[in-house]
């Protein structure tokens, strides 16, 4: 008889083992290949000409869009809503999936199911919900980005209960950080909403002027994912297109940030340093999970989209390099204009896919004539000039040339009209 229970205790060790490779290898080895849908972020406060005229030009190119309905702060535990005057016509005619995003400030709790915050918070995703209906538009999802603390994600999901039941059957979906993925109250929180958006990108501190910066790890990213994927409720992740301009005083120590709208008061002396996102990393990154991805992971979300008045954000041609899932090109050419008799306005010409950065240096060459005079402008200046040459270099407080744009960069006055021929470098 004990021999026969040792047994059945001995096959039960075994079958348990193997359901537990069993869910594990489920968890873990369910791959897929192929390309991804691609989403877009429209994070504007203000829907000013640029931004609409952005939905309705480029909102077609992509899968769905995202956009930017309210936000909560607090005051006294007391919510602060701004909402945002959408511009729903717009919206309607790119004829695509359309999402309203909820923002939520940190909120220290408590979070209770019946409690005024939540019944105030479920009354304003449902009144969103309604007026986008009101005013023609189909709406997708509700998506919900609160910066919730990890150690409150159980309080978190009383609020997606709440909000869910209050706007049902519309999906209600969640963003969320790679640091709650270990947390077992977010695969509690992840089940409950049924999909979340993964955001991978992030500004930390630097630590100096100096210091190795990036708004996106792609090893961190993909990392993220895989963990997200181990998981297996369905995601996206969302990938970044802006970029800041950073401020250190004379001794090294941060000042702050900027990036869209007026830049702070910051002293004289402050050192600036442009990060952005690299988006030659980023379209590697996507081809990555374009070829072997988690079964989990449904489509990428950029964070956002481009508009002409943006100065931190991608230009477009960059974003559409990774819709058609390839690297972004650089292409960068020097213009020569005759102006009037003997001037020539030089310019330089980015019409590739990236943003330009590096330091650069312009070489004028001409014959059969004399320099009589010529300047630099626009962060470039003239450094070196001869009988046939001329270099202009970019100073210090040159930044970048974006994807698509043109800039003049100097003149050069010659005594007769001539050819010029061009060169420009990186150094």
């Amino acid at each position: 008889m004990r021999k026969r229970a040792a047994i059945v205790v001995q096959l039960f060790i075994v079958a348990s083992v193997g359901l537990t490779v069993l869910l594990l290898w489920s968890r873990t080895e369910r791959r897929v290949t192929g390309p991804l849908e691609h989403e877009v972020y429209v994070w504007q406060r203000a829907w000013t000409e640029p931004v609409r005229s952005a939905v309705t030009d480029r909102g077609p190119d992509f899968a769905a869009l995202t956009v930017l309905a309210a936000e909560v702060t607090w005051r006294d535990k007391q919510p602060q809503v701004v909402r945002v005057a959408l511009d729903y016509p717009s919206l309607v005619e790119t004829h695509r999936p359309v999402g309203i995003a909820l923002r939520i400030g940190p909120y220290a709790g408590p979070f209770l199911t019946n409690d005024s915050v939540t019944v105030f918070l479920a009354e304003l995703a449902a009144s969103l919900v309604s007026e986008a209906r009101a005013n023609h538009l189909p709406v997708a999802e509700l998506q919900i980005d609160f910066d919730s603390a990890a150690s409150k994600l159980d309080g978190y999901r009383v609020w997606v209960e709440a909000i869910q039941r209050r706007v049902a059957p519309l999906p209600v979906t969640i963003t969320a950080l790679p640091s709650w993925l270990r947390s077992a109250a977010f695969e509690r929180l992840a089940g409950v909403a049924t999909n979340y958006v993964l955001q991978v990108h992030s500004l930390e501190r630097p630590r100096s002027v100096d210091a190795p910066f990036t708004l996106c790890d792609p090893r961190a990213a993909s990392r993220a994912v895989e963990r997200a994927g181990r998981i297996g409720v369905p995601f996206r992740v969302a990938l970044p297109t802006y970029g800041y301009l950073l401020a250190f005083n004379s001794g090294g120590a941060f000042l702050g940030l900027a990036a869209e709208g007026p830049r702070p008061n910051w002293p004289v002396d402050a050192q600036l340093r442009e990060v952005h996102s690299n988006p030659t990393e980023l379209a590697q990154l996507v081809r990555d999970w374009t070829q072997n991805r988690p079964a989990a992971l449904r489509g990428v979300i950029w964070y956002r989209l481009p508009v002409t008045t943006d100065n931190f954000n991608w230009r477009w041609p960059t974003l559409s390099a990774m819709l058609a899932s390839r690297l972004p090109r650089e292409s960068l050419r020097v213009e020569a204009r005759r102006v009037e008799v003997g001037l020539k306005e030089i310019s330089l010409v980015n019409d590739g896919e990236l943003d330009i950065s590096s330091r650069l240096a312009v070489e004028v060459r001409w014959s059969d004539a004399r320099l009589v005079a010529g300047d630099g402008q626009q962060a470039f200046e003239l450094v070196e000039q001869n009988v046939s040459t001329a270099r202009f270099q970019t100073q210090p407080t040159f930044r970048r040339l974006p994807a698509g744009e043109r800039r003049v960069l100097g003149w050069l006055r010659f005594d007769r009209d001539c050819e010029v021929q061009s060169e420009v470098k990186k150094f």
